[in-house]
Formats: C-alpha cells, sequence, structure tokens
C-alpha cells in the first residue's frame, strides 16, 4: 500500500492592493452607507423617499461586492505549489524579457487578475502577455500581440514562485 502523499499547499502571499481592497470594501462603505441611510429616514415617509431607496440599493451593492472579494480572497489565499511548473513561466514568476527589436529590457511579475498593475509591472496571466508568456521557458523567443503591434522578445531570466519561497 501506498503511503497517503498530501500536495504542498501554502498560503498565498496577498498584495497590499488584495488586502487594501478588502479593508476599505469592510469599512468605508459600511460608514458612508449607514450614515446615507439615517440621512434618508429623516426625510419621512419611506415608501416615496428615493434617496432612501438609493441608499438601501447601494448598501446592498456593495455587501454583495463585499461578498465576492472574501470569497475571491479566501480562493486565493492557498496555492497547490504541486500544480505549479518550475522551469517554466506560470503564476507567480517573474519574467526579464528583452525586446528583439529595441534592445530593451522589461520586467513583469505574473500575478491573478485582481492583483494586476500593469504600471508596476505586475501582469495578469490572462492578459494577452500573460498567456503569451504561460508555459514558456528561459530563452525561448516569442511574439505577443499588442494593440501597437506584434512585438518579438527573448525570456533572459525566470524566476518562479519555487524560486521566491
Amino acid at each position: 500500500m501506498l503511503p497517503l502523499v498530501r500536495p504542498v499547499v501554502r498560503p498565498l502571499f496577498l498584495t497590499p492592493r488584495l488586502r487594501a481592497g478588502s479593508s476599505v470594501a469592510e469599512l468605508r462603505p459600511r460608514r458612508r452607507g449607514s450614515t446615507k441611510l439615517k440621512r434618508a429616514l429623516e426625510h419621512g415617509d419611506l415608501r416615496e423617499n428615493a434617496e432612501y431607496q438609493t441608499a438601501k440599493e447601494r448598501q446592498s451593492y456593495l455587501q454583495s461586492k463585499l461578498g465576492q472579494l472574501r470569497q475571491r480572497v479566501s480562493a486565493l489565499s492557498m496555492v497547490n505549489l504541486d500544480k505549479i511548473s518550475k522551469g517554466k513561466v506560470s503564476y507567480g514568476s517573474t519574467v526579464l524579457l528583452h525586446d528583439v527589436n529595441t534592445d530593451a529590457d522589461v520586467t513583469y511579475k505574473l500575478v491573478s487578475p485582481e492583483e494586476a498593475d500593469a504600471a508596476h509591472g505586475m501582469i495578469s496571466t490572462t492578459s494577452p502577455i500573460g498567456k503569451s508568456l504561460m508555459g514558456r521557458e528561459e530563452g525561448d523567443e516569442i511574439q505577443i500581440r499588442t494593440p501597437g503591434g506584434v512585438k518579438e522578445y527573448e525570456i533572459k531570466k525566470l524566476t518562479t514562485i519555487h524560486d521566491e519561497l
């Protein structure tokens, strides 16, 4: 009988942006929503009070959004490292690309759509660039279709999530 082997599961290091989104969603909307509701209640008859109805709808929307955010953070909080490739571009990888045509270098880190921030080099695995990089190895030459046209890159350096832990 083979011994039971459990996959290695480690907590995901949530970016400050994801953490901030969660705390902001939890605190601010509830405070604002409750004060708007109180203000609307002061106007009297609730059946014909548009401000009250709007405040109630906004509060409901924010509570729904908060539930979705909590669910997503929960799903992202555990990553099975056995399912993430070693030596190939995948979630959590940092990739140094060399533009063959302009001789310029650019670094990207592949993250979830919620964490993506292109201005800071964090691109989603579901973005066109992220999709083009997934499964590639160091030294590979790739073509990426962008709104500005097709660009040719070479993967100069690859650091996977396994290397960072």
